[in-house]
């Protein structure tokens, strides 16, 4: 009865902090060391790309540290979130690209429009839905993705050991219901693999 009650408190503090719009990793790159098939020296080099790029959007606009957020995987950048014209979009994927060690540049901001308090809600439901599915999924490891979600469209981010892995999260985020889009930006393991120049 005792052990019961143990793993049911366990259960419950690990979904608790699983679930949400997004993970952070030992080193803020949404994936754990454990987990992360990168190499330690390239988690430490995209976490150092990461703080670069986001001191940088911060020192241009305080606002970016809300609704801007930035992902880098083996130097590829990924950026989501929301601002105000397509000239900021436009700035921060300069900048993005002006970061040194960036291989690419995916920007998959949106321009701002008014605050829908319901899409908002149905956005976090959705993104926890696509979170929980994973976490359960024997054939996923969920610590390896980065979830967000705007406007039912599922942006997802992140590390697959194998096509089929990959294969699985796409098809897991598809089941989930009033999902309009699905946009993986997966690596495959064999993916990163640096190039030294």
């Amino acid at each position: 009865m005792k052990n019961n009650f143990i793993i049911i408190v366990l259960i419950s503090i690990f979904l608790s902090s699983c679930v949400g719009t997004s993970s952070t990793g030992v080193f803020g790159t949404g994936v754990t060391i454990a987990m992360d098939p990168r190499t330690l020296g390239t988690q430490i080099d995209d976490s150092i790309m990461d703080k670069t790029l986001d001191a940088k959007l911060i020192s241009l606009n305080k606002n970016y540290l809300l609704n801007v957020r930035t992902k880098i995987i083996d130097g590829r950048i990924f950026i989501t979130g929301k601002v105000d014209s397509l000239e900021e979009k436009l700035k921060i994927t300069k900048i993005a690209w002006e970061t040194k060690g960036a291989r690419s540049v995916k920007n998959d901001l949106k321009i701002k429009d008014q605050f829908n308090f319901k899409q908002s809600a149905k956005d976090v439901l959705i993104t926890s839905q696509l979170r929980t599915a994973l976490i359960f999924n024997k054939n996923t490891k969920a610590v390896n993705y980065n979830i967000d979600t705007y406007k039912r469209k599922i942006y997802i981010y992140g590390i697959a050991e194998t096509k089929d892995e990959r294969e699985e999260v796409i098809k897991e985020a598809k089941e989930i219901l009033d999902v309009e889009d699905v946009i993986a930006s997966i690596l495959l393991v064999d993916d990163l693999r640096v190039i030294k120049d």
